[in-house]
Parts: C-alpha cells; sequence; structure tokens
C-alpha cells in the first residue's frame, strides 16, 4: 500500500527535489555574476528528470559505496548533483573581459521560469494529496 503511494507521489516529489537543487544552481550563478572566471551551470531538467526516476524506480546503478567515513561522496567534485545529476556548463552567447560567463538577463529568466514551475508542482502535490484525502474519508 505504502508503496502505491510511493509511486502515485514519486514524480511530483522528485521534479520538485530538482526544481530546488536547480534554483540553488541559479541562485549561484547570479551571485557569482561579478567573480572573475566564473562559469555559469545548469542542469538539462528534463534528462536529469528521467535519471532521477529510473534511479527512483531502481533500474539504475546504486550510489556510490564508500569504505571510509572520510572518503567524500561523489557530489563534493562540484560536477554532479547529490543525486548524481550532472551540471553543465551554459555556453557563451556573449563573452566578458574578465572569463565570467553568466548572463544576467538569461540567469534571472531561468530564475523565474524555474520559481514558477516549483510553485506548480507544489499545487499538483497539494492536490494529490487532497484526492488522496477524499479518498480516504470517502469522498464526504
Amino acid at each position: 500500500m505504502i508503496g502505491k503511494l510511493d509511486d502515485y507521489l514519486r514524480f511530483n516529489e522528485t521534479a520538485l527535489s530538482l526544481r530546488a537543487q536547480r534554483q540553488e544552481l541559479l541562485a549561484s550563478n547570479i551571485a557569482n555574476a561579478d567573480t572573475p572566471n566564473y562559469k555559469a551551470r545548469d542542469i538539462d531538467f528534463s534528462s536529469a528528470l528521467q535519471g532521477a526516476l529510473a534511479r527512483a524506480g531502481g533500474s539504475a546503478a546504486s550510489p556510490l559505496a564508500t569504505t571510509n567515513a572520510a572518503h567524500i561522496g561523489a557530489a563534493a567534485d562540484g560536477k554532479t548533483l547529490a543525486d548524481g545529476t550532472p551540471v553543465l556548463y551554459r555556453g557563451v552567447t556573449q563573452g566578458a573581459v574578465d572569463g565570467n560567463t553568466v548572463e544576467m538577463d538569461t540567469e534571472r529568466t531561468q530564475f523565474a521560469d524555474n520559481g514558477l514551475r516549483y510553485e506548480a508542482g507544489i499545487s499538483m502535490i497539494n492536490h494529490q494529496i487532497r484526492d488522496l484525502m477524499a479518498a480516504i474519508q470517502g469522498g464526504q
């Protein structure tokens, strides 16, 4: 029974988690807009979502095992998120003299779009929970 509930909520839960991680990347880009040689980073959301859903379904490889508590996890290299999603560098459309690739208009647009989609995901989960509550209560 719990497994079916997990399956019912998994897509939106996974999407929200990825949206939150993407929001952190975009905020980091904006915060480092004046940092010399900073390279703007982002994720390919659709492929990241497919990969995360595949891992949640058990069809992907398990996370790396560590043999010592002092070992650093795979996400610590800055090239992947905690769930193994690869972090990509945004392509340069207008170069800067200091080597920074952050374009504030692009980052603000992506930040706002991602925020709206995050809010939509929360609305979807709220709707799913209301539907579950109605089913549990017998449609009173």
